[in-house]
């Protein structure tokens, strides 16, 4: 595919700055940029490559970046080149249709215009929305439904009672609504307490692979509208997700958390149980939460404290070595000015 800068500038809502009618065929990393392809510069760290990049043109913030070179001008260039990348994404040859190895309950129903692959699973009194995808050997448990245009990629598993919303993607190896880890000690012996709810997932809400999401004990595991989740997330039973949270590969919620709207959780972070974090609060990588947290604060360390504090106690290991040095340092001039005085005296 080729198109004109002109025409990715008008994807972008941006301006553009030289030859308007340079032919574009595909997008490169700025450090690796190729003739013919455009790059864009976000971060400040990756301006030094801008003299150097072979790329034909660049999306920046800021014309004075393009040093002579052919580019478009947005306010926010990781946005344009999500659109960019848009135009230049493969096109997919999926054709509606069910393989004939696919096992489909009789009591299913399958919407409009459905592709389902092989050796798919679909059990009884489950529904499939208008436009679904389910790719190969997707497991698909009784009484589960999926809205229009959502997208099940191999190996997904959903157990029995799991809703997801419309255009949600859930990537390769995730397991949804597998039993919470309810257990319950009676004289050393571990009784199993039975997981009865089921998982609710909102709208565009993507999951990324090899997650887990457990079902609920009573009442349903919800993940709201347009949360986005990355690979290796354990979700455990009863959690309530807000709409539109971030969260980061390795991140962990205990039963019973409740996250509110808008929250990001960076790597490997956590949070125990029963807890509550409010609206858009920001957990820092390996933070680990212990203690419910208030709306819109960012949070780092073990525990998670406001960054501020973390970062004063951050401070006091060099603080310290710093006072040492000055401690020996007058220790050592007391003691010279000691010998002196003592052989001043003789």
């Amino acid at each position: 595919m080729v198109i004109s800068l002109r025409e990715l500038a008008s994807l972008c809502d941006g301006e553009v700055i030289g030859d308007g009618d340079i032919s574009v065929s595909g997008v490169s990393e700025i450090q690796n940029g190729k003739p013919g392809t455009i790059t864009f510069v976000a971060n400040p760290k990756y301006r030094e490559f801008l003299s150097t990049t072979a790329a034909t043109a660049v999306v920046v913030p800021d014309a004075k970046l393009l040093q002579g070179k052919p580019g478009i001008v947005v306010k926010n260039p990781q946005l344009s080149i999500a659109r960019i990348l848009g135009q230049f994404s493969p096109k997919r040859s999926i054709r509606p249709g069910i393989h004939p190895s696919a096992v489909i309950d009789s009591t299913a129903k399958i919407g409009n215009q459905v592709t389902i692959g092989p050796w798919v699973s679909v059990g009884p009194d489950s529904r499939i929305g208008d436009n679904c995808i389910l790719h190969s050997r997707v497991t698909v448990g009784d009484r589960c439904t999926l809205g229009d245009n959502t997208e099940i990629f191999p190996g997904v598993i959903l157990y029995p009672r799991t809703s997801l919303g419309k255009d949600c993607r859930i990537h390769a190896g995730t397991v949804i609504g597998s039993d919470g880890f309810g257990f319950v000690t009676d004289n050393d012996v571990h009784i199993k307490i039975p997981q009865n709810g089921g998982v609710t997932i909102g709208d565009r809400v993507e999951v990324g692979a090899n997650c887990a999401i457990d079902r609920g004990t009573i009442s349903d595991t919800t993940i709201g509208d347009d949360t986005k989740i990355d690979n290796l997330v354990h979700i455990a039973h009863n959690v309530t997700v807000g709409c539109g949270c971030l969260i980061t590969a390795q991140v962990a919620f205990a039963g019973s958390v409740k996250i509110g709207d808008f929250c990001i959780f960076a790597g490997q972070s956590g949070v125990a149980p029963h807890l509550k974090v409010g609206d858009r609060a920001v957990i820092a990588a390996k933070s680990g939460v212990t203690k419910s947290l208030e709306p819109g604060k960012v949070y780092a360390g073990m525990p998670a404290r406001e960054i501020r504090e973390q970062n004063r106690r951050d401070a006091l290991p060099r603080q310290m070595e710093s006072f040492k040095h000055r401690l020996e340092k007058l220790e050592s001039t007391l003691t010279q000015q000691a010998h002196e005085t003592k052989s001043t005296n003789h």
